[in-house]
């Protein structure tokens, strides 16, 4: 059974109170980054795997994509992206993204924002990925950085004052399930390494062309808890196009 916290109604309420939430892709510390990798959208077909409130949808919509098909598995999430960032060019799509089945060359662009640490079977999903896309076609995502998700519990450790001593670090290198708590909920999460992240995408055909561990922008420094994001990667973004 695949998880979907976010069609729970507490959990929901929470996430939609999350700058990424309320301010779209300006309130995400990762956009300025994973901007400069997305590719050219005129004239493209576009999947987003696990596409929630759907801002890559309208971004990839408003510049100039022909089709752009948003995929994820809480009805919560697609009905705030229909009324949020509904476009003639847009379908949401109710759907796990290891359930998809699309015939092969159908998207020029896929896509896929902070979702694949929700994903069991990682290999899996780029194997059919790497079916979907045209030759030339580029993928972009975005996930947890696995020094964020080794240890599982993905919180820093404080000392008796509450002042924070370290990020941990621990079973790097055994994969698999790990239970972490997001928005005071447990969710679960599945860890993997940096290397199967980037041979996954190499064993199924896909060159790489960038790979960014993103910081923090500088007019997010004064938030509360911002500057201790300098300490330990949270995320990573890689960009790649089918050979």
């Amino acid at each position: 059974m695949k998880e979907n916290k976010y069609d729970d109604k507490i959990f929901f309420e929470k996430y939609s109170e999350m700058s990424r939430s309320k301010d779209g892709l300006t309130g995400a510390g990762e956009w300025s980054e994973l901007q400069k990798v997305l590719p050219d959208f005129r004239g493209k077909r576009v999947l987003d795997l696990g596409c929630g409130y759907g801002w890559h949808c309208i971004y990839a919509a408003q510049n100039g994509a022909e089709s752009v098909l948003g995929i994820d598995i809480s009805e919560r999430m697609l009905a705030a992206a229909e009324e949020k960032n509904g476009h003639e060019s847009i379908e949401y799509r109710v759907c796990a993204m290891e359930d998809l089945e699309f015939p092969d060359n159908t998207f020029d662009i896929v896509l896929s924002s902070l979702a694949f640490h929700y994903v069991k079977d990682f290999q899996g999903i780029v194997r059919k990925i790497s079916r979907w896309t045209v030759p030339g076609g580029n993928f972009v995502f975005s996930a947890e950085h696995p020094v964020f998700t080794a240890s599982g519990s993905q919180d820093w450790y404080y000392d008796a004052e509450g002042n924070i001593l370290h990020f941990p670090v621990d079973n790097y290198y055994y994969e698999g399930e790990r239970e972490a708590v997001f928005l005071g909920e447990r969710v679960i999460k599945y860890h993997r390494t940096l290397t199967t992240y980037l041979n996954t995408l190499l064993v199924n055909g896909f060159e790489l062309r960038n790979i960014i561990e993103p910081q923090p922008p500088e007019e997010m420094m004064g938030m509360p808890g911002m500057k201790d994001e300098m300490r330990r990667p949270m995320m990573v973004i890689v960009s790649a196009f089918l050979k």
